[in-house]
């Protein structure tokens, strides 16, 4: 005897349809939640990128404040410096070897020391050609034309960008005559 389990009715045709309908439906969403997958994926590594972009430019903008306040303040210690450098030239020389002005001269070099490990550098002015980028020019006296003959006051880069120019006196093109 053989046993009849399969029945061919309509009732099994609805519910393969339903499965096949089910199925489509099952991938269907399946679809759309990885597409939703892919745009919380792409929203995320957006978002993670704009933080370090933040990141970098917060500190990018620290940094700048850092140096802009340095600058402000080695500015202001300038004029101190040249009155110490003036000090120091316009001792004679009989007071040369003095311990007070030795200890004097002591102090102008730590100083200059400490200034210049916060990168402060002297420009470099007499006998270079005149350069309104680092000089600016007070007057002009006898000497090679467009060459510095004498620093008036001394200028100073920090890091390399010029915080002060040098005030020079720049050669006229007369040229000095020489005593024979």
């Amino acid at each position: 005897m053989i046993e009849e389990n399969q029945t061919d009715g309509p009732e099994q045709l609805g519910q393969g349809l339903t499965e096949a309908e089910d199925i489509e439906a099952l991938k269907k969403a399946l679809t759309e939640e990885r597409a939703k997958a892919e745009k919380y994926l792409d929203n995320w590594k957006r978002t993670q990128a704009d933080f370090i972009n933040y990141k970098r430019w917060s500190e990018q903008e620290k940094e700048e404040a850092t140096r802009f306040v340095n600058s402000v303040l080695i500015l202001s210690l300038l004029p101190v410096l040249d009155d110490l450098e003036r000090a120091v030239d316009s001792v004679p020389p009989r007071l040369a070897k003095l311990p007070w002005v030795e200890g004097i001269r002591l102090i102008l070099r730590k100083f200059q020391t400490s200034l210049e490990a916060q990168g402060l550098c002297p420009i470099t002015a007499v006998g270079e050609a005149f350069d309104p980028n680092l000089h600016e020019a007070v007057m002009s006296v006898r000497g090679v034309p467009g060459v510095v003959v004498e620093e008036i006051q001394k200028g100073y880069k920090l890091s390399n960008k010029v915080i002060r120019p040098s005030k020079v006196a720049v050669g006229d093109g007369e040229e000095e005559k020489k005593e024979e």
